[in-house]
């Protein structure tokens, strides 16, 4: 009477018509089965890859926007890289928010501007956080860890942290559950030039300190060891890995089966082994059957330092400036089946962004009562149609120096000659010279007065100590009294 029913196929779909059902119970007993199958597996799976995806954020230190096959590198060798770029998707216009380590990074575990959480510079006005500084990043700013541990994530950190070393800025009281690494720059230790600088650089493991002066060519490895422990540990729930690499910043080391092997010097060596730990990280998601339902994502923490052997082209100058160079850097995202393969963007995005997006993406809480300049660029990642930039305004700071801002594909940049401080001195036009230079202030006196306009309130929000103008929407970092280094300087004989 009921006719034929087919048996579950391999993929447990649908029906057949031609086999036929002897009884009732045999139907019953078929339905269950199905939905045991189709609902009991399935569905769950699919609402854990979609709401909860794993996620993991590669951030090397110091590489340029070109050092890398996806953005044209002419040296390296990126296979893997090239790989999850054909697989994944490009963005051409991502921007850090600063050309050295420490603002940048604060940047992207809070979702702000680094003027905003006090961490554009030390106590003594220097760029970036040394061993032993009192400021680091206050405990009452919400990290990306934080967030996303609240969401029932697993979170660890393996590598350089660089937002403070006392025990209140370490990772692990910022919402990571682990931490393995560096808490600075590798060349805040022993090193050959720098050696009567510093005491001796320490390898952490959570909040203590397990050697001394690590084997540098091995740190690569290390990370790598460590991060798919993590991950194989983590298979069955949501994880957060964050991977910050020490490499390439000078001092370069790189293993013995790197060293020696690019055609790029030591800084080659450190990317193409960079490269292979990409690969090794994506290799472990497949065997722990998660590589569907994690988003990895690779960038640098601001442009590459020319002078060790980074590329930026064709953007202009590299690290520690507010050119192009300086903090327009490489980014590329995988998550099979949900990013479209071999995709790219050219739109304007941000570290900052991804905090209020990955709270987009798994259901995570920001916190109402403190201010961000991130924007939620879901859309964008995924590539819906119709996906465009959040941000009317994206601007460039010098420590608390206000030195530009971009809209579209316009950027201007602001004098800081004593005798026209702060008024417009450059206009460029992105799209047609990406490189900054041909200035078309002269011809676009129109365009510059809104872009000047645009300015005037992140000047009052976030400060701007070339007209000696404080914020009122900025926060303080940090602070410490009495602060001690991790390692002590051993006396000399």
């Amino acid at each position: 009477m009921f006719g034929k029913a087919r048996r579950i196929d391999p993929d447990g779909l649908g029906w057949n018509a031609s086999q036929p059902v002897r009884n009732l119970t045999g139907i019953l007993r078929f339905i269950c089965l199905f939905l045991f199958v189709n609902v009991g597996l399935y569905l769950p799976a699919a609402k854990e890859s979609e709401s909860q995806p794993n996620i993991i954020v590669i951030f090397c230190d110091d590489l340029g926007y070109a050092d890398i096959g996806p953005f044209g590198s002419e040296k390296h060798r990126t296979p893997n890289l090239d790989r999850m770029a054909a697989e994944g998707r490009k963005f051409t216009s991502f921007y850090v928010t600063s050309g050295v380590c420490t603002p940048s990074r604060a940047s992207l575990m809070t979702g702000c501007y680094p003027q905003r959480v006090g961490l554009h510079e030390n106590e003594t006005g220097r760029r970036v956080l040394f061993p032993g500084n009192s400021r680091g990043l206050n405990p009452k700013e919400t990290t990306m860890a934080e967030m996303l541990k609240a969401s029932g994530y697993a979170t660890a950190i393996v590598g350089k942290w660089h937002l403070g070393d006392q025990p209140e800025f370490l990772p692990t009281r910022h919402g990571f559950d682990y931490y393995f690494g560096i808490p600075f720059s590798n060349d805040m230790g022993q090193t050959s030039r720098l050696k009567n600088r510093y005491p001796p650089l320490p390898l952490m493991r959570m909040e203590k300190v397990i050697e001394e002066e690590p084997d540098q060519r091995l740190l690569t490895q290390r990370y790598t060891a460590e991060a798919i422990r993590f991950i194989e540990s983590n298979k069955d729930k949501p994880f957060f890995l964050y991977l910050p690499h020490t490499m390439p910043h000078w001092p370069q080391f790189s293993s013995e089966r790197f060293a020696g092997k690019s055609a790029n010097g030591k800084w080659g060596d450190t990317v193409e082994e960079i490269d292979w730990s990409t690969g090794e990280i994506l290799k472990a998601l497949k065997q722990s059957g998660i590589d569907k339902k994690t988003l990895v994502l690779f960038m640098s923490d601001n442009g590459g330092a020319t002078r060790h052997g980074a590329s930026n082209k064709p953007l202009k100058a590299g690290k520690g400036t507010t050119w192009e160079g300086g903090q327009r850097v490489p980014f590329v995202i995988r998550w099979p089946g949900m990013i479209p393969a071999g995709s790219a963007s050219d739109e304007l995005v941000t570290s900052m962004d991804l905090l209020p997006t990955f709270a987009s993406l798994t259901g995570g809480k920001l916190n109402g009562t403190q201010k961000i300049d991130g924007k939620n660029i879901r859309d964008l990642l995924l590539a819906k149609p119709g996906g465009k930039s959040p941000h009317e305004v994206f601007v460039y700071f010098h420590q608390g120096q206000l030195h530009g801002v971009r809209s579209g594909k316009w950027k201007m940049l602001f004098s800081r000659d004593d005798n026209s401080l702060g008024r417009p001195s450059g206009l460029f036009d992105l799209k047609k010279y990406i490189g900054e230079k041909k200035n078309v202030l002269h011809l676009n006196r129109a365009v510059a007065k809104r872009l000047a306009k645009l300015a005037e309130p992140v000047r009052a929000d976030l400060g701007d100590s070339l007209l000696k103008l404080k914020g009122s929407g900025v926060r303080p970092a940090g602070m410490v009294t009495a602060p001690k280094t991790l390692t002590q300087k051993k006396e000399s004989n």
